[in-house]
């Protein structure tokens, strides 16, 4: 199964952060009990009895997205393929949030610890699985029986859609075989990529579910430029496999691309959905 390394997750959360929908956001707290404001949880809800599943926690992005007075009484149920990334969630909120956590292969659906959960939610995940991973997983939540109805807060899923500037003549052609390659098997059956998010809703609301979605793009300046030198050097990997550029081509945007790296600006586009 295709992964990120902890040092990628450490480079790009600040963007991630930055880049959550805030309506969004504050949807999936107030379905927790949870404001963005108040002090304690809603007294309408029992957020402290709610459970929160994280598929593909990596080191807990979502946790700490969600970290908001009255989430450390949440269960966080973490679940992660990669034992070293669960590790390292654990060693950071172990101590302060009450975590239960689950090394398991997403692509076995009907194993993952869904259980009783209020809440199901993944970060830049639904882009990197397949089709029917996605029938699987909502047909799971629509007959799972449970005190009370799950909400799916699915965030940062890749739209397909990069600008940068300074412009260089390679970026469209370089942007259309990234995204070809974003289609390919990332271990989970062949990849949604950029159609992920626009498939995520239409199988929730065939599945009866009400959904919004926002635009949660990352906004990167040479404030951000050992995260944009990380992801040129990805793309450039990338689209190096075969999708109609030569290795000249790709190195010549990858050289442009570095050296603006922290002068220019590149803008990648995401999607927010909350489905309920």
């Amino acid at each position: 199964m295709s992964g990120f390394t902890s040092t990628w997750l450490n480079l790009r959360e600040a963007a991630d952060q930055r880049a959550r929908d805030p309506s969004l956001r504050a949807a999936a707290l107030a379905w927790l009990g949870l404001s963005t404001t108040d002090a304690t949880p809603s007294a309408s809800t029992q957020a402290g009895e709610a459970i929160v599943v994280d598929l593909g926690a990596g080191t807990g992005s979502t946790l700490r997205a969600l970290a908001v007075p009255g989430s450390q009484h949440l269960v966080w149920r973490l679940v992660e393929h990669d034992g070293d990334l669960l590790d390292e969630a654990i060693f950071r909120h172990g101590k302060h949030y009450r975590i239960e956590d689950y090394q398991a292969d997403l692509n076995v659906v009907n194993e993952l610890p869904l259980g009783a959960a209020r809440l199901v939610t993944a970060s830049a995940l639904f882009d990197l699985v397949s089709a029917p991973l996605v029938d699987a997983l909502i047909k799971r939540l629509t007959h799972q029986k449970s005190g009370w109805p799950v909400a799916v807060y699915a965030t940062l899923t890749y739209d397909g859609t990069t600008s940068w500037t300074p412009a260089h003549p390679l970026d469209n052609a370089v942007l259309s075989a990234f995204n070809q390659d974003q289609r390919q098997d990332k271990g989970m059956g062949p990849a949604l990529g950029p159609s992920a998010a626009a498939y995520l809703q239409q199988t929730l609301e065939k599945a009866g579910f009400s959904v919004q979605t926002a635009l949660s793009p990352w906004q990167l300046n040479g404030s951000d430029a050992e995260m944009v030198e990380e992801l040129i050097h990805g793309i450039a990997a990338a689209v190096s496999k075969g999708y109609g550029l030569s290795a000249e081509q790709v190195g010549e945007w990858q050289q442009f691309r570095l050296a603006h790296a922290a002068s220019g600006t590149c803008v990648v586009g995401h999607v927010d959905l909350w489905a309920v």
